[in-house]
């Protein structure tokens, strides 16, 4: 009896190389880039923890709250000036502008660490502005590399795509969080070592994943999207009882090892997602190459004609100055030049109305802990406060992303509309911290949160939906200075000014002066009573400034603003077909 001697070695050398195709599709796909952007952006929010941090700046290095109010804004500065690393963005590959990202973290937070451990002699103030500045910028450009990848992968299901990647930034104060007390404990100084280390470690891990695919979108995009969605809501449910677990009880080191190996495999489950979409893919080719290989066609003819395509979609077009057509721009939502989307009157209204939403949420994230400890709450309620905020702002960034998807398929209601409501609903949070309602900054914290998470996808998005994905890169950078002169202008000279000024006012009042390099403290609901109520004001008149721009653009998004991208879609498949 004779056994076929080289079937068994076929199969196993086609199953090894099958393996070796699909790994080798998956890795270089467009899902892995995706989830590649989600891990980037999981642990790129250091600049939301100022607040956990904060207090340890100021009592080491002997600051009054103006001056820590000074430093804040500087890292709201850094996290915005983001105009470099979005012309960088325009000319070379994401790989770039994210390897600088990784670079300018790990030297920013660096030397934060080293002044606040002492191993370096105490830094001037304008030192400490400079290394807060450079590490928050660092987020400026691997958010640009992401995130403008990513949209321009998927330009049809953008609000999503937008949503869920600032969802997972939002969540990164948590994760970080996690991690830190499962190995430093309470130890706020080797937090901000952690803050400088993991995020660069992590953008270098999955740095060439993220780049442009020449693929076209598929119908079912969006139903892959929300099935990352849905793995992403369980493992939100999960961070939020966690967080409640261990604010009723003491975790042990043990303990905190078990619930970080448990968010850990949660972190990485929206990889099952990349693999059932790939092993789609996967098969569609297998069907196409089976197919081409019974017609026999001819290789040589196909390279040609896809030259011929790709000359084609690249022939020269006319260049006209840019200068002479600033106030003739095109229709909304096609793609305006730089100099054009600044300038129109749709851009400065968004401006000026992000000014005064963002600028509010701003002051309250990063005055969280002087909040609290002036308002009486206990010390370890602070990482409960920032752990609320990153949640309920992923929570606003998912809730923006697929309810104003909605209101835009069905309802065709302008996005702009949605901003509007967030900023009137803030105010609320900033009454309840202003005239310190019991248990109020708990759910300050959790409205507080929601607004800021919503705030910068709906900027995103809108910003891109309305004059176009070309020069998206550096025009969301451009339109995101608003945060710093928001937060300049609320947490430096009015929330700052107003606690130092009543700090002052108390000390006077027991008979004592503050001395030079001590640490200014205010009690009581009267440090920011006064600041709240005037920023509630501010929101609500950038909640007016939105309800225009809600009115000059409602005749474009009555119309069908994804068609275009379909139909380019719908045409670079025909032409491939027909190849």
């Amino acid at each position: 009896m004779e056994f076929p001697k080289h079937h068994g070695g076929e199969n196993i050398g086609s199953g090894w190389k099958n393996t070796k195709g699909f790994t080798l599709q998956v890795l270089t796909g467009r899902w892995f880039m995706f989830f590649s952007s989600l891990m980037i952006m999981s642990v790129s929010g250091a600049s939301y923890m100022f607040s956990l941090y904060s207090r340890e700046i100021k009592s080491v290095l002997g600051y009054d709250q103006s001056t820590l109010n000074l430093l804040s804004f500087f890292k709201d500065l850094g996290s915005s000036v983001g105009i470099i690393s979005g012309l960088i963005n325009e000319v070379t590959p994401p790989w770039v502008v994210i390897t600088l990202g990784g670079v300018l973290n790990f030297l920013g937070y660096f030397m934060t660490w080293l002044a606040v451990t002492r191993k370096n002699a105490k830094p001037q103030v304008w030192k400490m502005c400079l290394y807060i500045f450079i590490g928050s910028n660092s987020h400026c450009s691997i958010n640009t590399g992401v995130i403008v990848t990513s949209v321009k992968n998927f330009p049809g299901t953008r609000g999503i795509v937008i949503g869920l990647l600032y969802g997972y930034l939002g969540l990164s104060a948590v994760i970080i969080t996690q991690i830190y007390y499962a190995f430093h404990e309470n130890d706020s100084k080797s937090l901000i070592l952690l803050m400088a280390w993991l995020p660069t470690a992590v953008t270098f891990v999955f740095l060439l994943a993220i780049r442009y695919h020449k693929g076209v979108e598929k119908p079912n995009d969006s139903k892959a999207f929300y099935n990352f969605l849905y793995i992403t809501l369980v493992f939100v449910g999960f961070l939020m009882v966690v967080i409640i677990v261990q604010k009723s009880f003491n975790f042990t080191k043990r303990e905190y090892y078990i619930t970080t190996s448990l968010m850990f495999l949660l972190l990485i489950l929206p990889l099952a997602v990349v693999m059932v979409e790939e092993q789609k893919i996967w098969k569609r080719k297998q069907e196409h190459l089976n197919g081409e290989n019974e017609n026999h066609p001819n290789p040589l003819n196909i390279t040609a004609e896809m030259s011929n395509l790709e000359k084609g979609a690249q022939a020269p077009q006319k260049q006209v100055s840019c200068w002479k057509n600033i106030f003739r721009p095109p229709t909304l939502g096609d793609d305006y030049t730089i100099v054009q989307a600044n300038f129109s009157l749709d851009m400065v209204i968004l401006f000026l109305a992000s000014i005064c939403g963002l600028g509010g949420t701003l002051t309250v994230v990063n005055n969280l802990s002087q909040i609290g400890k002036s308002l009486g709450y206990p010390a370890d309620n602070i990482t409960t406060f920032v752990s609320l905020i990153a949640i309920w702002s992923y929570m606003g960034q998912i809730a923006q992303g697929v309810v104003s998807e909605i209101i835009i398929a069905k309802f065709k209601v302008p996005r702009p509309f949605m901003l509007t409501l967030i900023f009137a609903f803030s105010c609320v949070g900033y009454l309840l911290i202003a005239f310190n309602v019991p248990k109020g900054v708990y759910a300050a914290s959790v409205i507080i949160g929601f607004c800021f998470g919503a705030n910068w996808p709906l900027l995103s998005s809108i910003i891109s939906e309305l004059f176009g994905l070309k020069f998206y890169s550096t025009l969301s950078n451009a339109a995101s200075m608003a945060s710093p002169i928001g937060s300049y202008l609320f947490s430096v000279r009015v929330a700052g000014h107003l606690y130092d000024k009543e700090a002052t006012r108390q000390l006077v009042a027991l008979g004592l002066k503050n001395k030079p390099g001590e640490e200014l403290n205010c009690n009581g609901s009267e440090c920011y009573k006064m600041s709240f109520i005037i920023i509630s004001g501010f929101s609500l008149f950038g909640a007016l400034l939105s309800l225009i721009l809600v009115l000059r653009t409602r005749k474009f998004y009555r119309s069908d603003i994804y068609k275009k991208f379909r139909e380019e879609a719908r045409t670079a498949e025909d032409e491939i077909g027909a190849t």
